[in-house]
């Protein structure tokens, strides 16, 4: 089975839009989609293009549906409605406040990957501190774990982080203004039969799997 590590699509400004045209690669395909979310002109700032740029696409093994990711969040578009997504995750809107920093530290042009696991059940996206989000689309339950070397040990279970966008912190969580920018997983891969999933850091791959007795 190949697959697509990254594919590259072109954000025709805003509001977003995807377009699929294979006419001029394949002759006999002449359909054209428009995947379009309109923007809500409330939320319209600076940094809208920007955030709303897409940096990676990736279609389910079913063929039903197309995941995106921007910089703040996860889409899952249904191929047959193009009107809107079907499903929204927030990866970290707690960012969202600081977007000019962000922008100043060029940051906020980094372009994170996402993925399925083999029944398109949950997705899975990355994110700073080298922290990754997976998102069950059934439960609509989400989770955050880390890479570090601290916890890749052979046996060694993750445990669940979380982030504190406001108020006073409670014990093991972080606050945003601690997390480091420096420390980011662009790149993911979950194994399209096994719960086996990879996790790209600046020079590090990680290999988690599920739990096994």
């Amino acid at each position: 089975m190949v697959v697509l590590q990254q594919v590259h699509c072109l954000l025709a400004g805003l509001p977003i839009r995807i377009q699929l045209d294979n006419a001029t690669a394949v002759p006999y395909v002449s359909h054209l989609a428009v995947f379009e979310e309109p923007e809500d002109p409330s939320n319209r700032s600076f940094f809208s293009e920007i955030i709303s740029s897409i940096s990676d696409v990736k279609f389910s093994h079913n063929g039903r549906y197309m995941m995106t990711r921007d910089y703040l969040s996860v889409k899952i578009w249904d191929l047959n409605m193009e009107n809107r997504p079907v499903e929204t995750y927030q990866v970290h809107e707690y960012l969202r406040s600081k977007l000019c920093s962000l922008y100043e530290n060029d940051c906020i042009f980094d372009k994170f990957e996402c993925c399925w696991n083999g029944p398109d059940n949950v997705v899975m996206t990355g994110s700073y501190n080298n922290f990754f989000r997976m998102f069950d689309r059934n439960t609509k339950r989400d989770i955050t774990l880390e890479a570090s070397r601290e916890n890749s040990k052979p046996r060694m279970v993750l445990k669940p982080r979380k982030v504190c966008a406001s108020g006073k912190r409670k014990k093991d969580e972080i606050t945003v203004d601690s997390l480091d920018f420096n420390k980011k997983i662009l790149h993911t891969a979950w194994h399209p039969k096994e719960n086996i999933i990879a996790v790209a850091t600046t020079n590090n791959l990680y290999i988690f799997q599920d739990r096994v007795n």
